[in-house]
């Protein structure tokens, strides 16, 4: 099949339709499509692009995404739960409250993007790579950071309970007000990082973690001290 025949533009999108191009084993791009609320779960989408699409409230629940391209996309209340999404780049685009528990997140990237009371738990995080992505209010435990450097991530408000940040850098985030119980940061560098929020009698958390100086004033200003 010719790629022309394999681009899809500006076209309200059934199942049957979206099931037949998966069957044909050849990545399909698509263009300005709605898919919303559509259901298309267990079908196979290796490689396939989503451009500017609208995937709200769609599922995608165990669908196989590996190295596919989601950019632009309304995709609020999306279902990825279970779908692997190897290798995959998610770029630009709101991802609000999207269910993506479980998802397979090897070597994704994600960036520029709104996520805000996204669910990530149980997900598989190995090699992700997170730029500019707002995670207001989601909900990330036990979520790996581990070795990572993260750029420009906001997860204020968000449920990050026993995450692993150790050995991770964190440049132009925030960590405000954020859920950390039992998380780990040793020798995480968190002098890029909004600590905002975060209690003095909390920093315990922070165990064995670089802040800089001016981070360690304002903790110590809540005890009334000066540091010169």
């Amino acid at each position: 099949m010719s790629s022309e025949n394999r681009t899809l533009c500006d076209r309200k999108l059934s199942y049957s339709e979206m099931a037949q191009a998966s069957r044909t084993g050849d990545p399909y791009h698509l263009t300005n499509c709605d898919l919303h609320g559509t259901d298309l779960a267990e079908l196979d989408f290796t490689g396939w692009s989503f451009e500017t699409c609208n995937l709200t409230g769609a599922s995608f629940k165990g669908a196989t995404l590996e190295e596919a391209t989601l950019k632009g996309c309304r995709a609020g209340n999306i279902v990825l739960q279970g779908a692997d999404l190897t290798d995959a780049l998610i770029s630009g685009g709101d991802y609000s409250n999207a269910n993506l528990r479980g998802t397979k997140l090897t070597h994704c990237t994600i960036r520029n993007c709104k996520m805000t009371g996204a669910d990530l738990s149980e997900a598989q995080a190995i090699g992700v790579t997170l730029e500019k992505v707002l995670f207001h209010l989601a909900v990330l435990p036990r979520f790996s950071f581990r070795k990572m450097t993260l750029k420009r991530v906001d997860f204020s408000d968000a449920n990050m309970n026993r995450c692993d940040f150790r050995d991770a850098v964190l440049e132009d985030c925030s960590l405000r007000n954020t859920h950390l119980v039992d998380s780990r940061f040793e020798n995480a560098d968190l002098r890029g990082a909004d600590l905002g929020g975060i209690m003095l009698t909390d920093m315990r958390r922070f165990k064995g973690a670089t802040i800089s100086k001016q981070q360690a004033a304002t903790l110590l200003g809540q005890l009334g001290l000066q540091v010169f």
